[in-house]
């Protein structure tokens, strides 16, 4: 799953949530504000930001200044809790797994990666990590392996 759509090159800086000790990744401004909520990304400061994947985790967004955004007030927030794969196409890991399962998952694979190449993703906003998606689904596969 090499045709990624984030052709961003720079380096994701790391660092631990303060809430539950899970390794976060950098995300970008434009990021956040697509991802916060209004009235919330109104009033959001411009900062190093880092996006928590725990799911069970209530902090979404966390700064190198110490402000927080709960999961809640993300647009994202149901994705997450059903286990999203992809931000963009509305795959969840159920509907996956499933596909996995019945060996029906390359017209999942194909599908995503045509529109990747067509430019007709938008992980950069959509995805709250800010991440390519396509690697959720070789890490699915191989986890189910």
């Amino acid at each position: 799953m090499s045709d990624c759509c984030c052709s961003n090159t720079s380096t994701k800086t790391k660092q631990i949530c303060p809430e539950c000790g899970s390794t976060c990744k950098s995300v970008g401004m434009p990021t956040l504000y697509h991802q916060v909520r209004f009235p919330e990304n109104q009033s959001l400061i411009t900062d190093s930001y880092y996006f928590c994947p725990a799911k069970l985790c209530s902090v979404g967004y966390f700064s190198s200044a110490d402000n927080t955004i709960p999961k809640q007030h993300l647009r994202s927030y149901p994705a997450i809790q059903n286990n999203a794969l992809c931000y963009c196409f509305d795959i969840d890991a159920e509907r996956y797994l499933s596909a996995l399962n019945d060996h029906r998952e390359e017209p999942i694979i194909n599908f995503i990666k045509q529109r990747t190449k067509a430019n007709e993703c938008a992980c950069d906003i959509r995805n709250p990590s800010g991440q390519c998606c396509l690697a959720n689904f070789k890490n699915m596969s191989q986890v189910t392996a």
